[in-house]
């Protein structure tokens, strides 16, 4: 995996300059120095462009510092100490910095769950090496992102107004051109897109002129055109890879080979932002929200899911709504650029189940496909039923859409959302005949790591299961013979070519493919290596 954000974003080494307020604060570029100067900052009352944020949790990257500050204009430089749990934010105007602390003078100023201090800074001016800070293109197109948030809209806190969000050639409309196309496709659509939706998020990178919404090949795609490359550049470059729902709905983005979209109905299938008076033809909603098998979602009608915290005024402005938002690219370990509100629940009720055949482990073997399996109790008075509890709602929702009605053990297995909260361990004393298993500490977990690339590789049941942890030691013949043994079949085996560590392998039917997958997944190929299955897109 590479990263292109992260920790590469603004600066690539914790080496920078510190431009004090005086001659007698003079610093080196030595990071434990610096510490020490801002460790005790008493002149919090003196207003700077420089603000000094405390108590941030080890893993902040530059981009969630940057983000604090984007709703109060725009940002010209960060600084994060590493493992000092301190990070210097400059604004590009003294009274934007006046604003930010004044409004978390006023309330608590969160990352990642965790409450930060935010206050001035002694230093007037962040002063990075230049051969350090703007080294990579990712760095460049991060700024570049934050300058066009913050030039379009987070200005307006300062102006008090809402400002408009102007293309970046400086107002005019350029209606088409080579690159100022995007095309996105969203994969992994658990949740419907709309077009609305699509326009909240893409118009806080340039102004959005027209978009187009279709379904190809079986997935929802989308073409959004900029009035200028720039605007375009830094929108691919900050979202293709993000979620805009926790764990799904994933955008991939390229450039179109089109240079102009022509739209002729404005309704919520298309939609041209410089010609309000088109016709809205037969557009209908609801036939793209219920199609190719997308959950219809309890919150249709709602509004978008891009609410922000900032939902509140500093000196009777409001604050644009960039709360959501995150500029961490293609990295698996982002946050969604949208909360949808989904009906908290994480217990599903299982029936139609195989009892000769099915067991606690099995099912948290399958179910951990889509999350990581907290609890499974298979009913005592009724053993074709179970509860699973999932860590997360938005993986009960996907265990839901993936796998009711598919055939487990030779029955049609039923999946449905259930009204209990947590699935409850038997009380001493009572018979549970092993039916119920608590799996929270279990090691096998596949989503445990905050932001898991797994989320990325989630996939329909299919009759192609894709391996991987094999070990060097372990050939073909192996692990044919390790599912023949096992009673499975073996249509066709394909080791990845620039990686043998994984494999495809298929089986004659999703039913077998099911089957293979619990019986096979963690199955010990050495010592040290234990099997790793899931359902792969591919075919061989």
């Amino acid at each position: 995996m590479v990263k292109r954000g992260s920790d590469e974003l603004l600066s690539q080494s914790g080496v920078t300059v510190m431009a004090p307020a005086a001659p007698h604060h003079a610093d080196n570029n030595n990071q434990d120095s610096a510490a020490k100067k801002v460790k005790l900052e008493q002149n919090v009352g003196k207003p700077s462009r420089v603000i000094h944020i405390r108590n941030i949790p080890n893993e902040t990257t530059e981009a969630e510092i940057i983000q604090l500050g984007l709703p109060f204009g725009r940002v010209t430089n960060v600084l994060v100490l590493k493992g000092k749990n301190q990070a210097f934010l400059e604004m590009a105007e003294e009274i934007s910095a006046v604003a930010m602390v004044a409004y978390f003078g006023g309330c608590v100023a969160q990352l990642r769950g965790r409450a930060v201090y935010v206050q001035f800074s002694n230093h007037k001016e962040l002063k990075t090496d230049q051969t350090h800070s703007n080294a990579s293109a990712s760095a460049q197109a991060a700024l570049q992102a934050a300058q066009v948030i913050s030039n379009s809209a987070g200005a307006a806190l300062v102006a008090g107004a809402g400002a408009a969000l102007q293309p970046a050639n400086g107002g005019t409309e350029i209606q088409g051109g080579p690159n100022t196309v995007l095309r996105v496709i969203i994969e992994h659509m658990l949740y419907p897109i709309v077009l609305d939706v699509l326009y909240s998020i893409f118009q806080r990178y340039g102004k959005v002129l027209k978009i187009v919404t279709f379904t190809k090949n079986n997935s929802f795609q989308a073409l959004i055109q900029y009035p200028d490359t720039v605007s375009a550049q830094t929108a691919k470059t900050a979202l293709d890879g993000q979620n805009i729902y926790n764990g799904c709905c994933t955008l991939r983005i390229d450039y179109s080979k089109m240079t102009c979209l022509n739209v002729k109905y404005n309704n919520d299938k298309s939609r041209d932002y410089t010609n309000p008076t088109l016709p809205s033809g037969d557009g209908d909603a609801h036939q793209l929200l219920t199609s190719g098998g997308v959950l219809a979602p309890p919150f249709l009608g709602l509004g978008s899911g891009l609410a922000s915290p900032y939902g509140v005024s500093v000196g009777g402005v409001g604050l644009p709504a960039f709360g959501a938002l995150t500029l961490t690219p293609a990295s698996p370990a982002l946050r969604a650029l949208a909360a949808p509100p989904l009906p908290l629940a994480t217990v599903l009720l299982v029936s139609n189940l195989n009892e000769e055949m099915v067991t606690p482990d099995a099912l948290f073997t399958l179910f951990g496909v889509y999350g990581d399996v907290q609890r499974v109790k298979i009913l005592y008075n009724k053993k074709d039923s179970a509860l699973i509890q999932m860590a997360e709602p938005h993986q009960a929702h996907l265990a839901l859409t993936h796998m009711d009605k598919l055939r487990v053990f030779g029955k049609a297995m039923r999946v449905m959302l259930s009204k209990h909260q947590t699935v409850q361990l038997p009380k001493e004393g009572q018979p549970d005949a092993g039916l119920t298993r608590d799996y929270s500490q279990s090691p096998l977990h596949r989503f445990k790591k905050p932001g898991s690339k797994n989320y990325q590789n989630i996939y329909p049941p299919s009759a192609t299961l894709h391996l991987s942890n094999i070990p060097a030691t372990v050939s073909e013949e192996d692990i044919k013979e390790a599912f023949t043994k096992r009673g499975f079949t073996i249509k066709a085996f394909k080791f990845f070519p620039k990686d043998r560590k994984m494999a495809l392998v298929q089986l004659p039917s999703i039913d077998d493919a099911v089957a293979a997958l619990i019986k096979m997944h963690n199955y010990q190929l050495s010592e040290s290596n234990h099997l790793r299955v899931s359902f792969s897109k591919s075919s061989i």
